[in-house]
């Protein structure tokens, strides 16, 4: 409704309902958020509590038995990264965690394109199953699978000697371990990636390819100029969370596929945490491991949210 003031014809807007009259007014969703909120609470904010153990002394076993753990400060901060194999595992963390951010991103994006082209439904459908079934498969079937095909006497050793190749000893050979975890995450999650760029592609305008018909353009331009454009929103803030998560490389294949002749480039920062928490009882040095890479996770998520925003692209935040 219009207010008039002194004769005046002038609009005062409504005075905004505060966070308290929003919430009274909406309470029935706040009530069904209320599980997930503690679901939040109790596994994601509680467990910070146990962080205090990263400033604690675990390597006295006699004090721990007691019931004694000394407060260290920062020594076991210190104490990290004075260690070559920590040091090893950040940088076999972040060089396996680009490797699958890279190749994950590309194959996605290149096979969306490709089945968005594809005329025909019933193949449309049925090379998106086949690609995306191996996300439901347990990484301890994926990783045995890929040690029967990687094995020396395996069918990729076999196609290597009947093209004349000497054959390759993928799985003992340290410095083709980053490669096998990228091929093998590429296998089993571009088929699930493929479904996010695919959905994007469904949004976009029809008149736009209409237009670059009338414009001339080929199918390549028409995917160069209105379809790779179309899904950049989709790819800044898919690729500002995956630049959250190269801390984590994953674990499971790590602790899987390695072994003792590639541990100097399969051992991540999980696997550390692994090694001394459950191993050697150090819960105070894991703690510290977790707590960097939990730090520098923010720091590469929030620097990125920056950098897409000054650039005018979309943001998380």
């Amino acid at each position: 409704m219009t207010n008039y003031t002194q004769g005046t014809a002038r609009y005062v807007s409504p005075k905004k309902k505060g966070f308290f009259q929003k919430l009274a007014s909406q309470w029935q969703l706040a009530l069904m958020s209320v599980p997930i909120f503690l679901y939040v609470l109790l596994f994601n904010y509680f467990p910070m509590w146990g962080w205090r153990n990263a400033f604690l002394d675990y390597s006295s076993k006699k004090l721990v038995a007691r019931g004694i753990t000394p407060y260290i400060g920062f020594d076991n901060f210190k104490w990290l990264f004075s260690r070559q194999d920590f040091l090893l595992s950040i940088r076999n963390t972040l060089a396996m965690s680009l490797i699958n951010l890279v190749f994950g991103t590309v194959s996605a994006i290149v096979l969306a394109v490709l089945l968005n082209e594809v005329r025909q439904k019933m193949f449309k459908r049925t090379v998106q199953t086949i690609t995306y079934l191996p996300h439901f498969l347990s990484m301890v079937i994926i990783v045995a699978m890929a040690q029967n095909i990687f094995a020396s006497n395996g069918p990729v050793n076999d196609l290597l000697g009947l093209l004349g190749i000497q054959p390759v000893f993928w799985l003992g050979e340290g410095k083709h371990f980053w490669w096998l975890v990228g091929i093998i995450n590429v296998w089993k999650e571009v088929g699930w990636g493929t479904i996010i760029y695919i959905s994007a592609m469904t949004a976009i305008d029809p008149a736009l390819y209409e237009a670059a018909s009338i414009d001339g353009a080929g199918r390549f331009q028409k995917i160069l100029h209105v379809t790779l454009p179309g899904i950049k929103s989709t790819f800044v803030i898919l690729l500002i969370m995956n630049i959250g998560h190269l801390m984590e490389a994953g674990f499971e294949i790590q602790y899987l596929l390695g072994n003792g002749l590639t541990a100097e480039f399969s051992r991540t920062i999980d696997v550390f945490v692994l090694e001394y928490g459950t191993s050697q009882m150090d819960f105070g040095v894991a703690t510290a491991a977790g707590i960097f890479k939990s730090v520098v996770a923010i720091i590469l998520l929030l620097g990125a949210n920056f950098i897409s925003r000054r650039l005018g692209e979309d943001t998380l935040v």
